[in-house]
């Protein structure tokens, strides 16, 4: 129906994926000038593409939880994992070595299951991609791990592990937004289930609490964070986006965001508004429950855990989206080179937005079983993050 609005839609996926913790998910799509943008539940879907159709969508992880250990039914979290794990391959969660191992690892276990040497020939990690680019090294310490301590762990116990694990990185949640500051640094600016966060160089070099964000709007290119901090101090961030309707996205993201995490219920959200010499004045309204109100909701939930089908790991030109399907999940290996990058170069590779069709997953995995083993050690090392494909939406 060319009047159907994204509420329809999206209300339509989450019942084809048995989902009820939905309010964490979003469907994303790309215009043809290669800008994102989310869909708007409360308009027509067909009056948002300025594409012709067929149009192409993605469903994904529109918030991320700010426990995912603790959402409350085992498909959301299995949906939440492949979106992490997605992440994780495209340079968008960073990690130490150390870390990627151990999360390359959960992946292995969740998967393919135990380690087992009839099936396994020496060097089996290397057939799998979980990163851009890895070293026989990292490949080593993958396969050392999941060997020696994952043994016997269900995937849904090795899943729960490792959002336990990605929770805990300086990088969880992150959806970059390409900007310059005041100097014309590059500089990605990210909204995460904590605060508003920007990434330059190899470091995040503000992290500003939902609590301390006063406000935010745009003009034309130019992005503007208002933030009051203790002792009333009172700072305004400016960043300059690629173009006006980049920054008008970037604009919309943080209102979701910043009510999403930050308010106590969806009363409380107002009409934003922003002025802006393009738009003539820009008004938004975050149309969703808040954080706290969803997981009351989830609380509620009394049903018998529906059937999760699980993809196992297999060669495949791309990392797996949420959706289900017969596809498999992995990426081939591509290259055997140690790379030592920064935060900034890992993030590069994703200014520009290319479209993908969604890879979709089909297999049978086991119930829910207790959590095993998360914590490693650290070390100072990074993990290579060059992206060889463009982020798909």
């Amino acid at each position: 129906q060319r009047d159907a609005k994204g509420q329809y839609l999206f209300d339509l996926l989450c019942h084809h994926l048995n989902l009820l913790e939905k309010d964490y998910f979003g469907i994303r799509f790309v215009d043809p000038d290669k800008q994102r943008h989310w869909l708007e539940f409360t308009k027509s879907v067909v009056k948002q593409m300025r594409a012709q159709p067929p149009f192409t969508m993605c469903f994904r992880v529109k918030f991320y939880p700010t426990d995912p250990a603790a959402l409350k039914e085992e498909i959301t979290r299995y949906l939440v994992f492949l979106q992490i794990k997605r992440d994780l391959y495209h340079g968008r969660l960073l990690c130490k070595t150390s870390d990627a191992a151990l999360l390359a690892a959960y992946i292995l276990q969740a998967e393919i299951g135990d380690y087992d040497p009839g099936k396994h020939p020496e060097g089996y990690s290397s057939k799998f991609q979980f990163f851009p680019k890895h070293s026989e090294k990292l490949e080593r310490k993958i396969a050392e791990i999941h060997k020696s301590e994952l043994s016997g762990q269900t995937p849904a116990t090795s899943e729960l592990n490792f959002l336990r694990k990605a929770q805990t990185l300086e990088t969880y949640g992150v959806d970059p937004h390409p900007c310059k500051d005041v100097s014309g640094n590059a500089a990605f600016l990210a909204f995460t289930p904590f605060g508003f966060v920007v990434l330059q160089g190899n470091k995040r070099v503000h992290f500003i609490k939902w609590n301390e964000v006063t406000k935010m709007k745009f003009e034309g290119k130019t992005f503007y964070l208002y933030v009051s901090q203790k002792e009333e101090k009172k700072i305004v961030l400016t960043y300059f986006a690629p173009t006006p309707e980049a920054c008008k996205h970037l604009w919309k993201c943080g209102i979701e965001n910043q009510a999403f995490y930050k308010l106590e219920k969806s009363s409380q959200v107002r009409t934003v508004s922003s002025s802006n010499l393009f738009f003539k004045g820009s008004r938004f309204r975050y149309s969703g429950r808040v954080a706290k109100e969803v997981m009351e909701s989830s609380a509620k939930i009394k049903r018998e855990p529906p059937e999760i089908h699980r993809a196992g790991l297999g060669p495949s030109r791309s990392c797996p989206s949420i959706t289900h399907g017969p596809r498999l999940s992995s990426v081939p290996r591509t290259r055997r080179r140690a790379v030592h990058i920064s935060i900034m170069e890992g993030l590069e590779s994703l200014r520009d937005s290319a479209h993908s069709t969604p890879v979709r997953s089909a297999s049978h995995g086991d119930a829910f079983a207790g959590p095993g083993r998360s914590g490693r050690a650290e070390s100072s090392e990074r993990v290579a993050v060059i992206a060889d494909e463009s982020y798909s939406p």
